[in-house]
């Protein structure tokens, strides 16, 4: 049976597949990435993990992965196929790409970065599906995003487009790590919500999902918490929408999980900012934690039609 291998390496964690031709999960599985050991040993693991399901993929469908797609954090310089930068996993311009073929014994390799991967799934087969347009974005540890063109992802000049997260919704606010003031990761991602509900509620272990739950029972302070973050959450959504104009809004992340706790008031919120923007469709994420394996998948199956195509123009 024709399959790719598809990787998602997170800063705590990696999530693998093999993917059909049709987008079917055919085998699943998960390891530890390991930073605590250092990037060479994160690296050495991706490598071993990779070959693994080469091997696997022999084994079980009676033929090698036709290609492999690795979806990456951090900065990532697709066409190179370089992993530029990643402060948790402590890598600078590692070649990623060129060492995992390497070790696929040629297999052809399409390096992503994460959310942009996650993106290319929701937009193709799962949120977003049929929407020429769409935005992508996760509300976890920061917030990024992954702008959808007509079943692509933009990746910007540079690399750098979907990132959000670090628009400025409050100047003068809190600081972020990127050097800027009021930036709206610092507002509306599920840690930011999490240190606000933690010093409101006065407990330190709580996190996003018990203010949440907190908001559900009534509690006030839980209330104005969550009010904060969405009105923040709004302010930025309306100046991606208005510089992109999309056609669906895909919200993910942790904080997603929290329902129509978060997309009722959100869905008010943006509404009552726009003024002559078309108002988007403002989702759920569909596909939970294996958009990025999907994506990476995706990219696989990606690079193989491209192959075709060249090869054939070749030909002609």
């Amino acid at each position: 049976m024709r399959h790719v291998i598809a990787l998602d390496v997170g800063g705590t964690g990696m999530k693998a597949a093999l993917v059909g031709a049709g987008g079917e999960l055919l085998h699943q599985a998960r390891r530890a990435t390991g930073r605590e050991r250092g990037s060479d040993a994160v690296v050495g693991t991706i490598l071993d993990f990779a070959a693994e399901l080469l091997a696997y993929g022999e084994r079980q469908f009676g033929e090698a992965a036709a290609a492999a797609g690795v979806a990456v954090p951090g900065i990532v310089d697709s066409a190179r196929g370089v992993a530029v930068y990643s402060a948790n996993l402590g890598w600078r311009d590692l070649p990623l790409r060129r060492l995992l073929g390497e070790r696929l014994a040629g297999t052809p390799v399409a390096l992503g970065h994460d959310v942009r991967t996650g993106g290319l799934a929701e937009g193709r087969i799962g949120a977003g599906r049929g929407a020429d347009r769409f935005l992508f974005i996760p509300l976890g540890t920061g917030i990024a995003g992954a702008i959808g063109i007509d079943g692509t992802v933009e990746a910007g000049a540079h690399g750098f487009a979907g990132e959000i997260g670090h628009i400025v919704v409050r100047p003068g606010g809190t600081p972020c790590p990127c050097g800027q003031r009021g930036c709206l990761e610092r507002y509306a991602s599920a840690s930011a919500v999490s240190e606000a509900w933690a010093l409101a509620s006065g407990d330190p272990d709580a996190d996003a999902a018990d203010c949440a739950r907190a908001v559900q029972d009534g509690d006030e302070r839980a209330v104005r918490v969550w009010r904060d973050a969405v009105d923040a959450l709004a302010d930025g959504l309306v100046t991606a929408l208005t510089l992109l104009d999309p056609r669906t809004l895909i919200i993910g992340g942790g904080l997603a999980e929290a329902g129509d706790t978060l997309f009722a008031p959100l869905r008010a919120a943006v509404a009552e900012r726009v003024t002559f923007q078309q108002l988007p469709s403002l989702v759920p994420a569909a596909l939970g934690d294996t958009a990025g394996c999907l994506g990476a998948g995706l990219l696989a199956w990606d690079l193989l039609e491209t192959d075709i195509t060249v090869r054939s123009e070749v030909t002609t």
